[in-house]
């Protein structure tokens, strides 16, 4: 019994020690959104030519491959269809830094 206890107590000791993810860094992220010309047709809470970044985390919330997805999606340039009935070319970052993508990406799901 005495080894139960001694274990669950080594258990919540590190839940409370290990290290939280980090979060997003904002302003790198609102950087490369703006100079791979996201913001002209995104933006944080209105939806614009294409949804807002709240619209996509939503999407993706809760979604154990949504960060993947999320990934693949900004980094290449895939079919888009707007709400108008057109398509296009979604334009991919203009970064091959996977962090900074990975950044921009959880900075996008957090809204």
């Amino acid at each position: 019994m005495k080894s139960h206890s001694l274990l669950a107590a080594a258990v919540v000791a590190l839940a409370f020690t290990a290290p939280a993810a980090a979060a997003p860094d904002a302003d790198a992220a609102l950087k490369l959104s703006k100079e791979s010309g996201c913001t002209k047709c995104h933006s944080v809470d209105k939806t614009k030519k294409g949804p807002s970044f709240q619209k996509t985390a939503a999407k993706y919330k809760g979604k154990t491959d949504g960060e993947a997805k999320l990934i693949d999606f900004v980094t290449k340039s895939p079919k888009v269809k707007l709400d108008d009935g057109t398509e296009e070319d979604h334009k991919a970052v203009q970064t091959k830094d996977a962090a900074q993508v990975k950044n921009l990406v959880q900075w996008i799901l957090a809204q």
